[in-house]
Protein backbone atom coordinates (compact mmCIF):
# COMPACT_ATOMS: atom_id res chain seq x y z
CA UNK A 1 0.00 0.00 0.00
CA UNK A 2 2.85 2.45 0.56
CA UNK A 3 4.38 1.77 -2.66
CA UNK A 4 1.44 2.14 -4.25
CA UNK A 5 1.39 5.78 -2.46
CA UNK A 6 4.58 6.78 -3.14
CA UNK A 7 3.86 5.38 -6.95
CA UNK A 8 0.95 7.72 -7.06
CA UNK A 9 2.98 10.84 -6.02
CA UNK A 10 5.77 10.09 -8.44
CA UNK A 11 2.42 10.18 -11.04
CA UNK A 12 1.45 13.48 -9.75
CA UNK A 13 4.39 15.07 -9.97
CA UNK A 14 5.77 13.74 -13.46
CA UNK A 15 1.85 14.80 -14.57
CA UNK A 16 2.68 18.38 -13.00
CA UNK A 17 6.24 18.80 -14.86
CA UNK A 18 4.49 17.49 -18.21
CA UNK A 19 1.85 20.60 -17.48
CA UNK A 20 4.13 22.85 -17.07
CA UNK A 21 5.83 21.91 -20.23
CA UNK A 22 3.27 22.46 -22.52
CA UNK A 23 2.08 25.71 -20.93
CA UNK A 24 5.40 26.98 -21.97
CA UNK A 25 5.08 25.34 -25.37
CA UNK A 26 1.99 27.15 -25.77
CA UNK A 27 3.45 30.34 -24.32
CA UNK A 28 6.06 30.50 -26.60
CA UNK A 29 4.28 29.52 -29.93
CA UNK A 30 1.79 32.47 -28.96
CA UNK A 31 5.11 34.67 -28.75
CA UNK A 32 6.11 33.67 -32.11
CA UNK A 33 2.24 33.73 -33.21
CA UNK A 34 1.81 37.94 -31.96
CA UNK A 35 5.23 38.56 -33.51
CA UNK A 36 4.84 37.41 -36.52
CA UNK A 37 1.10 39.08 -36.52
CA UNK A 38 2.47 42.59 -37.07
CA UNK A 39 4.80 41.53 -39.80
CA UNK A 40 2.11 39.53 -41.85
CA UNK A 41 -0.18 42.74 -41.46
CA UNK A 42 2.99 44.94 -42.81
CA UNK A 43 3.41 42.62 -45.81
CA UNK A 44 -0.09 43.00 -46.57
CA UNK A 45 -0.34 46.50 -46.57
CA UNK A 46 2.96 46.69 -48.55
CA UNK A 47 1.28 44.36 -51.53
CA UNK A 48 -2.04 46.53 -51.22
CA UNK A 49 0.26 49.91 -51.38
CA UNK A 50 2.04 48.31 -54.36
CA UNK A 51 -1.15 47.05 -56.56
CA UNK A 52 -2.27 51.07 -56.00
CA UNK A 53 1.47 52.21 -57.61
CA UNK A 54 0.46 50.00 -60.39
CA UNK A 55 -2.84 51.53 -60.77
CA UNK A 56 -1.07 54.59 -61.19
CA UNK A 57 1.44 53.76 -63.34
CA UNK A 58 -0.81 52.07 -65.77
CA UNK A 59 -2.24 55.38 -65.62
CA UNK A 60 0.87 56.87 -66.98
CA UNK A 61 1.33 54.47 -69.58
CA UNK A 62 -1.90 55.48 -70.66
CA UNK A 63 -1.27 59.34 -70.38
CA UNK A 64 1.73 58.73 -72.32
CA UNK A 65 -0.01 57.13 -74.95
CA UNK A 66 -2.49 59.51 -75.40
CA UNK A 67 -0.12 62.41 -75.13
CA UNK A 68 3.32 60.95 -76.12
CA UNK A 69 4.56 63.25 -73.44
CA UNK A 70 4.70 63.10 -69.40
CA UNK A 71 2.68 64.63 -67.35
CA UNK A 72 4.03 68.09 -65.85
CA UNK A 73 4.31 68.29 -62.52
CA UNK A 74 2.84 71.87 -62.10
CA UNK A 75 0.94 73.17 -64.95
CA UNK A 76 0.43 77.12 -64.59
CA UNK A 77 0.20 77.34 -68.15
CA UNK A 78 -3.33 75.40 -68.58
CA UNK A 79 -4.20 77.28 -71.70
CA UNK A 80 -1.04 75.87 -73.15
CA UNK A 81 -1.39 72.09 -71.93
CA UNK A 82 -5.15 71.55 -70.52
CA UNK A 83 -4.22 68.20 -70.64
CA UNK A 84 -1.91 67.89 -68.03
CA UNK A 85 -4.64 70.20 -65.92
CA UNK A 86 -3.11 71.90 -63.23
CA UNK A 87 -1.15 69.36 -61.07
CA UNK A 88 0.60 65.76 -62.37
CA UNK A 89 -2.01 64.28 -59.48
CA UNK A 90 -5.51 65.78 -61.51
CA UNK A 91 -3.80 64.63 -65.04
CA UNK A 92 -3.66 61.05 -63.96
CA UNK A 93 -6.84 61.28 -61.71
CA UNK A 94 -9.19 63.43 -64.49
CA UNK A 95 -7.84 61.70 -67.92
CA UNK A 96 -7.11 58.12 -67.03
CA UNK A 97 -8.96 57.15 -63.66
CA UNK A 98 -12.20 59.10 -63.85
CA UNK A 99 -15.11 58.47 -66.79
CA UNK A 100 -14.63 60.88 -69.16
CA UNK A 101 -17.42 63.31 -69.76
CA UNK A 102 -19.21 62.24 -66.65
CA UNK A 103 -19.88 65.28 -64.40
CA UNK A 104 -20.94 63.51 -61.35
CA UNK A 105 -17.44 61.86 -61.25
CA UNK A 106 -15.24 64.71 -61.09
CA UNK A 107 -14.73 64.67 -57.35
CA UNK A 108 -12.67 67.73 -55.07
CA UNK A 109 -8.85 67.38 -55.13
CA UNK A 110 -8.85 67.00 -51.27
CA UNK A 111 -11.60 64.43 -51.45
CA UNK A 112 -9.87 61.41 -53.87
CA UNK A 113 -6.19 62.66 -53.21
CA UNK A 114 -6.43 61.42 -50.19
CA UNK A 115 -8.64 57.61 -50.92
CA UNK A 116 -8.74 54.53 -53.37
CA UNK A 117 -5.01 54.39 -55.31
CA UNK A 118 -4.01 57.12 -54.18
CA UNK A 119 -4.30 56.32 -50.27
CA UNK A 120 -1.00 54.04 -49.10
CA UNK A 121 -2.98 51.62 -46.16
CA UNK A 122 0.09 52.30 -44.34
CA UNK A 123 0.73 55.95 -44.81
CA UNK A 124 -1.44 57.79 -42.14
CA UNK A 125 -0.92 61.69 -41.62
CA UNK A 126 0.52 62.48 -37.98
CA UNK A 127 -2.01 64.32 -35.48
CA UNK A 128 0.04 67.25 -34.69
CA UNK A 129 1.20 67.93 -38.57
CA UNK A 130 1.43 70.87 -39.94
CA UNK A 131 -2.20 72.47 -40.68
CA UNK A 132 -0.71 74.46 -44.21
CA UNK A 133 0.77 71.42 -45.23
CA UNK A 134 -0.78 68.59 -47.52
CA UNK A 135 0.62 65.01 -46.39
CA UNK A 136 -0.04 62.47 -49.78
CA UNK A 137 0.82 58.98 -50.28
CA UNK A 138 2.47 58.97 -53.58
CA UNK A 139 4.62 61.30 -55.45
CA UNK A 140 5.88 61.84 -58.90
CA UNK A 141 10.04 61.93 -59.77
CA UNK A 142 9.75 65.60 -60.88
CA UNK A 143 12.98 66.58 -60.40
CA UNK A 144 15.39 63.28 -60.53
CA UNK A 145 19.43 63.75 -59.27
CA UNK A 146 18.10 67.76 -59.76
CA UNK A 147 17.96 70.55 -56.83
CA UNK A 148 15.37 73.51 -56.14
CA UNK A 149 18.27 75.79 -57.03
CA UNK A 150 18.57 74.40 -60.13
CA UNK A 151 17.52 75.53 -63.41
CA UNK A 152 17.02 72.31 -65.52
CA UNK A 153 14.90 69.26 -64.31
CA UNK A 154 16.23 65.29 -64.85
CA UNK A 155 13.02 63.92 -63.88
CA UNK A 156 10.01 63.37 -65.41
CA UNK A 157 7.99 66.38 -64.45
CA UNK A 158 9.24 68.72 -66.99
CA UNK A 159 12.21 70.27 -68.54
CA UNK A 160 12.63 72.38 -65.89
CA UNK A 161 12.44 73.55 -61.74
CA UNK A 162 9.41 74.90 -61.16
CA UNK A 163 10.81 77.13 -58.05
CA UNK A 164 13.63 78.22 -60.62
CA UNK A 165 11.69 81.12 -61.92
CA UNK A 166 10.72 79.08 -64.77
CA UNK A 167 7.24 76.99 -65.47
CA UNK A 168 7.58 72.74 -65.56
CA UNK A 169 6.71 73.16 -69.07
CA UNK A 170 7.68 71.85 -71.72
CA UNK A 171 6.64 68.58 -70.70
CA UNK A 172 9.37 65.62 -70.99
CA UNK A 173 8.80 63.59 -74.25
CA UNK A 174 8.35 59.82 -74.37
CA UNK A 175 11.85 59.46 -76.51
CA UNK A 176 13.60 61.55 -73.72
CA UNK A 177 13.56 58.58 -71.44
CA UNK A 178 16.64 56.54 -72.61
CA UNK A 179 15.88 53.87 -70.22
CA UNK A 180 12.02 53.32 -69.24
CA UNK A 181 12.94 50.31 -67.47
CA UNK A 182 15.11 51.36 -64.99
CA UNK A 183 13.39 54.90 -64.76
CA UNK A 184 11.47 55.67 -61.64
CA UNK A 185 8.12 57.24 -62.29
CA UNK A 186 6.05 57.12 -58.96
CA UNK A 187 6.20 55.94 -55.81
CA UNK A 188 5.61 56.32 -52.06
CA UNK A 189 5.63 59.96 -51.30
CA UNK A 190 9.22 60.57 -49.75
CA UNK A 191 12.19 62.93 -50.00
CA UNK A 192 15.16 62.40 -48.44
CA UNK A 193 19.12 61.74 -48.30
CA UNK A 194 21.95 61.49 -46.19
CA UNK A 195 19.48 59.49 -43.37
CA UNK A 196 16.79 61.75 -43.20
CA UNK A 197 13.58 61.39 -44.94
CA UNK A 198 10.43 63.24 -45.08
CA UNK A 199 7.36 61.40 -45.83
CA UNK A 200 3.23 62.98 -47.22
CA UNK A 201 5.23 64.75 -50.00
CA UNK A 202 3.77 64.69 -53.77
CA UNK A 203 7.32 64.28 -55.00
CA UNK A 204 9.62 61.31 -55.10
CA UNK A 205 12.95 62.89 -54.83
CA UNK A 206 16.33 62.24 -53.52
CA UNK A 207 17.65 65.06 -51.87
CA UNK A 208 19.88 66.38 -48.97
CA UNK A 209 17.92 69.56 -47.63
CA UNK A 210 15.17 67.65 -45.81
CA UNK A 211 14.44 67.89 -42.00
CA UNK A 212 12.96 65.27 -39.90
CA UNK A 213 9.78 66.60 -39.68
CA UNK A 214 7.83 64.88 -36.42
CA UNK A 215 9.65 61.96 -36.33
CA UNK A 216 9.32 61.63 -40.81
CA UNK A 217 12.60 59.14 -40.72
CA UNK A 218 11.41 56.86 -38.25
CA UNK A 219 8.08 56.98 -39.85
CA UNK A 220 8.75 56.54 -43.21
CA UNK A 221 10.89 52.98 -42.29
CA UNK A 222 8.12 51.84 -40.24
CA UNK A 223 5.66 52.15 -43.57
CA UNK A 224 6.63 49.15 -45.20
CA UNK A 225 9.52 47.55 -43.46
CA UNK A 226 12.36 49.86 -44.53
CA UNK A 227 10.68 49.61 -47.96
CA UNK A 228 9.47 51.65 -50.90
CA UNK A 229 7.12 50.70 -53.48
CA UNK A 230 7.95 52.24 -56.85
CA UNK A 231 6.62 51.93 -60.10
CA UNK A 232 9.06 51.97 -63.26
CA UNK A 233 8.45 54.27 -66.68
CA UNK A 234 7.48 51.17 -68.38
CA UNK A 235 5.28 49.86 -65.78
CA UNK A 236 6.95 47.52 -63.81
CA UNK A 237 6.87 48.09 -59.87
CA UNK A 238 9.39 47.21 -57.29
CA UNK A 239 10.36 47.64 -53.59
CA UNK A 240 13.73 48.83 -53.17
CA UNK A 241 14.95 49.49 -49.50
CA UNK A 242 15.22 53.45 -48.32
CA UNK A 243 19.12 52.84 -47.79
CA UNK A 244 19.27 51.87 -51.46
CA UNK A 245 16.99 55.21 -52.72
CA UNK A 246 18.31 57.43 -50.74
CA UNK A 247 21.92 56.59 -49.06
CA UNK A 248 23.28 54.36 -51.90
CA UNK A 249 25.74 56.30 -54.50
CA UNK A 250 26.53 53.64 -56.60
CA UNK A 251 25.52 54.39 -60.75
CA UNK A 252 22.72 51.88 -60.35
CA UNK A 253 21.08 53.26 -57.37
CA UNK A 254 21.87 56.97 -59.25
CA UNK A 255 20.80 56.58 -62.16
CA UNK A 256 17.14 55.00 -61.62
CA UNK A 257 16.52 59.19 -60.93
CA UNK A 258 17.47 60.02 -63.93
CA UNK A 259 16.02 60.33 -67.43
CA UNK A 260 18.97 60.27 -68.94
CA UNK A 261 20.09 57.06 -67.13
CA UNK A 262 23.22 59.13 -65.85
CA UNK A 263 24.33 58.93 -62.19
CA UNK A 264 24.97 62.78 -61.82
CA UNK A 265 26.80 61.99 -58.58
CA UNK A 266 27.93 65.51 -59.22
CA UNK A 267 24.24 66.33 -57.54
CA UNK A 268 25.02 65.12 -54.25
CA UNK A 269 26.29 66.90 -51.64
CA UNK A 270 30.02 67.30 -51.46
Amino acid sequence: MKHRLNTDKKDSAFTLVELLVVIAIIAILAALLLSAIPQAKGRALRIQCANNVRQLGIALQAFVTDNNVYPLFANPDYPQYPEHMKLWMVALQETELSVPGNSTNHIRFSKWSGEGVWKCPAANKPPNWPEHMGYESYGYNWYGMSSKLETNSLGLGGHYIWNAGHSSAPPISESEVVSPSEMMAIGDGLEGGNGIIRDGTWILWRTDNEEDLLGSTKRSYARHQGKANVVFCDGHVESPTLPFLFEDTSDDALSRWNRDHQPHREKLSP
